[in-house]
């Protein structure tokens, strides 16, 4: 059987040392509050980046970024307000995804960053 918590890990951890790699710093990750849960906060050089993570083995049913809803979306966006005002910046923001999948090659993921997926 597979232990969706160790892959989920995995696959943030990848996400993680991949934007780290674009220049992104990290600033939390698996922010929570009472409505909802952000994968990864992180800063470009001009904006506050409230990544969502998604990884899916097949591609049925639309894929890893088909799969965050627009309740979902909502969650995302009232959880980044929360972030927003408990932590006072009135930097810049966006949500972007990383949808993840199993590559075929030796490197264990497929990494597709969609910058601004959402308002």
């Amino acid at each position: 059987m597979v232990n969706t918590l160790k892959i989920g890990e995995e696959t943030e951890a990848a996400a993680l040392q991949f934007l780290l790699r674009q220049g992104l710093s990290l600033i939390t990750r698996n922010y929570r509050c009472q409505y909802g849960e952000i994968d990864l906060i992180m800063q470009d050089i001009t904006s506050v980046v409230f990544i969502e993570v998604r990884y899916r083995r097949h591609a049925e049913f639309g894929g890893s970024a088909n799969s965050i809803t627009t309740q979902k979306q909502k969650k995302i966006r009232n959880t980044a307000l929360h972030f927003l005002q408990h932590h006072r910046t009135d930097a810049a923001s966006r949500f972007d995804v990383i949808a993840m999948s199993p590559s075929e090659t030796k490197i264990p993921y497929t990494i597709d960053w969609i910058q601004n997926a959402f308002m």
